[in-house]
C-alpha cells in the first residue's frame, strides 16, 4: 500500500463499529436494507439515477437547510457562497513563506491553521464560532451564538479587512437578523475548515511519506476514495425512487454510500489500496461510483474551496517534510458528522 519508490510503516485504521459493519457486511454489495425504513445503495448506476431523480430538497442540503426552523432561499445561499468564495481565494494569494507550525496532533493543527488563514482578521465572537469543540452539542453552539449576537459587530478598524462572510455579520440590523447571520457564518466557514483538515489528515495517515513525483492532487483525490468525509448522501422517502428499483418502497428513506461505492472491486483495481497513481489515468468527475462531492447534477457548493485549500495545506506538510509520527501504527476513525482519522500525531521527518 505504499506509494511508489516510497517505504511507508503499515497502519491500521480503526473505524467505529457502524462504520466497520458496513464495510464488513456490504462491501461489493449494491442494494441493501439497512433498518425497517431504510434502504442502502452503494451500485454505482443506480446512485446516479437516484441522484438525478430530483434535486435534493431544503432539508438534504447540508449547509443551507433551514436554520433554527428558518428556511434558506437560493438568493441568500448565493450570497454566503460569494462571500466565502471570496475569503477562500484572498486566503490562497497570501505568501507561503511566513513561517508554520503543523507539527502536533491532527486534525486540530490543520483546523487552526485554516481557521486563522481564511478567517484570521475575524473578532473572536466570529472565530469561536469555527472551534471544534461547537460539535459537542447543537445547544453549546447556539448558546455562543445567541451571546455573541447580542451587540452589533462592528466593521473593520484596522489595516485588516475582516471577512465577507463576517460582512453579512456587519450589515445585520437587529439581534434576530444578527443571530441568524451568525449562524450562517457557523454554517459555512466551519464546514471548510473541517473538511479541508479532514481530508489532509486522512491523506498523511493513508499514504505518507509521499513519493517525490505524486502531485498533492493525486494523493488528495485516492484520499477521497478510502475515506471520503463525505461518507454518505440521504435522500428522503419519494416515490421516484421506488420506479427505479422495486426493492426501495415509497416509505423508505435512502442512504447512498460512496463509502462502499469508492471501494467497489467492479470499478476499482487492487480497491483497498491506496494508489495515487490511478488518477494519471482515471477521471475524478466521471468515474463510477466516485462521489467525495455528491453528483454531477449538484455538487458541492464546497468543491473549488477545498481542493485548492487541501493542496496548499498538503503541499507545506510536504514542503516541510512532516510526517506521521514512525510510532503511531494505529488511529480511530469514529462516527461522526465527517469521515475521518483523529489523533495523528505529526511530527518533523
Amino acid at each position: 500500500m505504499s506509494t511508489t519508490g516510497t517505504e511507508r510503516p503499515t497502519r491500521e485504521t480503526v473505524f467505529a463499529p457502524r462504520i466497520e459493519d458496513l464495510l464488513r457486511n456490504y462491501r461489493g454489495a449494491g442494494v441493501f436494507r439497512l433498518d425497517e425504513s431504510t434502504v442502502g445503495v452503494a451500485d454505482a448506476s443506480l446512485m446516479d439515477a437516484i441522484l438525478s431523480a430530483r434535486p435534493a430538497n431544503q432539508f438534504e442540503r447540508p449547509t443551507f437547510k433551514p436554520l433554527r426552523g428558518r428556511s434558506i432561499g437560493r438568493p441568500e445561499a448565493s450570497a454566503v457562497m460569494r462571500a466565502v468564495g471570496q475569503d477562500v481565494r484572498a486566503a490562497l494569494a497570501t505568501s507561503l513563506d511566513t513561517p508554520v507550525r503543523l507539527t502536533g496532533e491532527w486534525p486540530q493543527v490543520g483546523h487552526r491553521y485554516l481557521r486563522d488563514l481564511v478567517f484570521g482578521p475575524d473578532p473572536h465572537r466570529l472565530r469561536v464560532l469555527v472551534d471544534r469543540r461547537l460539535e459537542l452539542t447543537p445547544k453549546l453552539t447556539w448558546a455562543v451564538i445567541a451571546a455573541g449576537a447580542a451587540r452589533p459587530v462592528a466593521p473593520a478598524a484596522g489595516h485588516l479587512p475582516l471577512s465577507g462572510l463576517a460582512g453579512l455579520v456587519t450589515s445585520a440590523e437587529g439581534y434576530a437578523a444578527r443571530r441568524h447571520a451568525m449562524g450562517l457564518y457557523r454554517r459555512a466557514a466551519a464546514p471548510v475548515c473541517f473538511t479541508v483538515s479532514a481530508l489532509v489528515t486522512n491523506a498523511l495517515w493513508l499514504g505518507a511519506p509521499f513519493d517525490e513525483g505524486t502531485p498533492d492532487t493525486h494523493i488528495l483525490l485516492e484520499s477521497l476514495r478510502l475515506l471520503p468525509p463525505s461518507w454518505n448522501l440521504l435522500r428522503v422517502a419519494s416515490p421516484e425512487f421506488t420506479a427505479l428499483d422495486g426493492r426501495i418502497r415509497t416509505s423508505d428513506d435512502v442512504l447512498m454510500l460512496p463509502l462502499l461505492s469508492h471501494r467497489s472491486p467492479a470499478h476499482w483495481d487492487d480497491p483497498e489500496a491506496f494508489r495515487p497513481e490511478r488518477w494519471e489515468s482515471a477521471d475524478p468527475d466521471d468515474h463510477p461510483g466516485y462521489l467525495p462531492f455528491g453528483h454531477a447534477g449538484e455538487r458541492c457548493w464546497g468543491r473549488h474551496m477545498v481542493m485548492p485549500l487541501a493542496e496548499r495545506l498538503l503541499g507545506l506538510l510536504r514542503r516541510d517534510r512532516l510526517r506521521v509520527h514512525p510510532g503511531q501504527l494505529t488511529a480511530k476513525v469514529p462516527l461522526a458528522g465527517l469521515l475521518g482519522v483523529t489523533g495523528v500525531s505529526v511530527t518533523r521527518g
